[in-house]
């Protein structure tokens, strides 16, 4: 059934999944000199400090996830264990995104955007998901029960 709820929450968890390729996560500056961090890694005006291959990793690997979990509406159990280790993944993120803000540099003063909150989102947004297929799940069992 694409036309439920969850199905809403897991393609508005993919999108902003996806907008992360698009906006920088944080600007950085040190010793008077500004760096900034999107996907591709820290970047110092064109020149790459730091690779951000882990995070365009992770980023591609839940997206792809949450297409797929999209069309999996068959078998509901699988959507949930696959949704909850899509937001193993997004708190994994999240921690990546942080481990290159802070292990390169000696004290940065870090100014984070909006868009690094959007994997904290997208894991309350899986989380929603998961509830409603539970519903689904229990409502689909206890028909079952009756006949």
């Amino acid at each position: 059934m694409i036309q439920r709820i969850q199905t809403v929450y897991i393609f508005m968890a993919a999108v902003l999944t996806a907008l992360l390729f698009g906006f920088d996560f944080a600007e950085l500056v040190i010793n008077g000199e500004l760096y900034v961090f999107d996907a591709t890694g820290i970047m110092q005006a064109e020149e790459v400090i730091f690779d951000g291959l882990p995070v365009m990793g992770f980023i591609g690997l839940i997206i792809l996830l949450h297409l797929a979990v999209i069309f999996m509406y068959k078998n509901r159990i699988r959507q949930i264990r696959i949704l909850a280790f899509t937001i193993i993944l997004l708190l994994g993120l999240i921690g990546i995104m942080f481990y290159f803000l802070h292990s390169g540099f000696e004290n940065p003063e870090v100014v984070y955007k909006i868009p690094m909150t959007f994997p904290l989102v997208a894991a309350i947004l899986d989380y929603l998901a998961i509830r409603a297929i539970g519903k689904d799940e229990a409502l689909v069992r206890s028909l079952d029960r009756i006949r």
